[in-house]
């Protein structure tokens, strides 16, 4: 019986994986790491999404808040984390929690990647662990949902 609905959420240039930059991002596929959870987590019904357009996430994230039956959300952002304020405002307005995720250890990257626009309006951010950065954040949130 599944108890907990969780969106999977996808940003800019995340279609990409495991052709781009595979020593930074690794070689699995975004559809690779989404069955990896499905499997992983037999209890939770997924629901997966990416686009490469900040609005169509924004819309997406509404959508599933007015649906309703969506306990949270896991996101990779890509590099809307680093400066989509409208992404922020869209975070804080919906009432589910969101666990901020990121493939690469971004500390260790980039200066502009060490900042997050949206981390303080997340229940919390994973990452540097790979693929597994979404594993431990579908983990994350459901210890946050008490499943």
């Amino acid at each position: 019986m599944t108890l907990v609905s969780i969106l999977v959420m996808n940003g800019p240039n995340l279609s990409r994986l495991g052709r781009r930059e595979p020593e930074i991002y690794g070689s699995l596929t975004l559809d690779d790491i989404n069955r990896g959870l499905a499997g992983a987590f037999p209890e939770v019904s997924f629901e997966f999404f990416q686009s490469e357009y900040e609005g169509a996430l924004l819309e997406k994230l509404f959508e599933v808040e007015d649906r309703g039956g969506c306990s949270g959300v896991v996101l990779n952002a890509g590099a809307l984390t680093h400066y989509s304020i409208a992404l922020r405002d869209a975070i804080s307005a919906v009432t589910m929690p969101v666990v901020e995720v990121h493939l690469s250890n971004v500390h260790k990257r980039e200066a502009f990647r060490r900042t997050s626009v949206i981390s303080e309006v997340c229940a919390g951010v994973i990452g540097g662990f790979g693929a597994d950065s979404y594993r431990l954040g579908v983990q994350a949130l459901l210890g946050r949902l008490g499943g």
